[in-house]
């Protein structure tokens, strides 16, 4: 599973030359408004992230039928979410917004809400989110640190990525 975010003019096209490939999940992140997620389907995209609740674009995503995973951070967002049919959100940046031990908190009212958490999750914390039965999932950049990309140095992405894939199924016993 790939997320392409919408911080280049270069996001939709390698959303597209991604899901011609045909053998990943590719969708987009950082999407922000509704002509965005336009253009993310138009190039291939499977999922929505964006890293705050706008009705608009999650409207948008459902009309066209595609899954999208707003950003929250308060009950009042989460509250929202429920209100235009979510059960899983983003929870962002989860750095600054207390961690696992946020969600955790957070959890205990919204009882059917999944997390993703995204923004400071690495592999030194990856243990924390993944313990909480809440999280399904987490986001990260740590796999593709923006130095080996610059450098071409795609054996340090594709051995972070291992090493990552590694410890989440030594996480879940072997069972992911």
């Amino acid at each position: 599973v790939a997320e392409v975010t919408f911080r280049t003019a270069a996001a939709a096209d390698t959303i597209k030359i991604l899901a011609e490939r045909g053998d990943i999940i590719v969708g987009a992140g950082t999407v922000r408004n509704p002509a965005q997620v336009d253009q993310a389907v138009d190039a291939g995209a499977t999922f929505i992230v964006s890293p705050g609740l706008r009705s608009d674009v999650v409207l948008r995503a459902q009309e066209i039928g595609i899954p999208v995973l707003p950003g929250v951070a308060t009950p009042s967002e989460i509250m929202l979410a429920e209100q235009l049919g979510l059960n899983t959100v983003k929870f962002f940046p989860a750095n600054v917004y207390g961690g696992a031990a946020g969600i955790k908190s957070l959890s205990a009212p919204f009882i059917d809400i999944n997390f993703i958490p995204s923004g400071g999750v690495s592999a030194a914390n990856l243990g924390e989110f993944l313990a909480l039965p809440c999280i399904p999932a987490v986001g990260g950049s740590w796999m593709v640190p923006a130095k080996a990309v610059d450098a071409g140095d795609f054996g340090r992405v594709e051995t972070l990525t291992r090493e990552s894939m590694d410890l989440v199924s030594a996480l879940a016993g072997g069972n992911n």
